[in-house]
């Protein structure tokens, strides 16, 4: 059996309130292990020609929110709206070249109706149960997420191991459909010593953006909509829908496969 590796990444706050955000995005990449050194590869070679034409040290890490609103530590680079639109693009032509697949769990905290709700559980859930889903049983697979929120994703990996509820598509009947095929607890590296997480915030902040602008009908933050518009991030969208690197089965009621919670 083949061996894969998830990478994990969110955007938004994960707590209840919707002080802070008012949507929690949840984004899975993974491959399989063999194709991780030929990713990793590609991913280490884009980020020695960003140093070439940017001068975007490779070391540095990518945090794709904070790059599109200048804040630190870009602001020293000097760069203009229009090189950083151009980072964004590069970013997405090299995602495009990987041989990964994406899959995005949203929740919309506006939709949630009781008090006890667990934004950050419920997206993980829904992520591995999709995970799991594509592997059909043909592979298994490890998670590795960012640091700071290991604790309650480790607890509830271990729960749907035993207890996994499913409502079937034609009654409202659930069915215990426990997960198999992932190995381990959830392991953590820190972001800035991963591409891969990075490519995770990445995908999860365009996706955030995507919502925020064609669910909620809502304008780009302000310093966002200074570098990139709305048609920006529905080409990055459909640039990464044609490349195949969305798991647009994820989900049979959006274009792009997300996994959109509370219903």
């Amino acid at each position: 059996m083949d061996t894969y590796i998830a990478y994990f990444d969110e955007s938004g706050d994960d707590g209840i309130s919707t002080a802070s955000s008012s949507y929690f995005v949840l984004t899975s990449m993974y491959m399989s292990a063999e194709s991780w050194q030929s990713n990793y590869n590609k991913i280490k070679a884009f980020r020695a020609s960003l140093k070439k034409s940017h001068g975007f040290h490779a070391s540095e890490e990518m945090h794709t929110k904070h790059l599109l609103s200048n804040k630190e530590p870009y602001r020293k680079y000097g760069w203009t709206n229009q090189q950083r639109q151009d980072i964004i693009k590069y970013f997405t032509l090299c995602l495009a070249e990987l041989d990964v697949k994406f899959i995005n769990t949203i929740i919309d905290k506006t939709k949630i109706t009781t008090s006890d709700y667990h934004v950050l559980e419920n997206a993980l859930k829904y992520n591995i149960q999709r995970i799991e889903n594509d592997s059909a049983g043909k592979w298994n697979y490890i998670i590795i997420t960012d640091q700071g929120r290991i604790a309650p994703m480790r607890k509830t990996a271990r729960a749907i191991r035993a207890y996994n509820p499913i409502q079937s598509k034609y009654s409202l009947d659930f069915k215990n459909e426990p997960i198999n095929n992932l190995i381990e607890d959830i392991l953590e590296k820190d972001s800035k010593e991963s591409y891969f997480v990075q490519m995770c915030d990445f995908v999860s902040y365009i996706v955030h953006l995507y919502y925020r602008t064609q669910y909620k009908k809502q304008p780009l933050p302000n310093r966002v909509g200074q570098v990139v518009d709305e048609k920006f991030i529905g080409r990055v969208m459909a640039t990464l829908k044609n490349s195949g690197k969305l798991n647009t089965k994820a989900s049979s009621r959006s274009t792009y496969g997300l996994v959109i919670y509370p219903r």
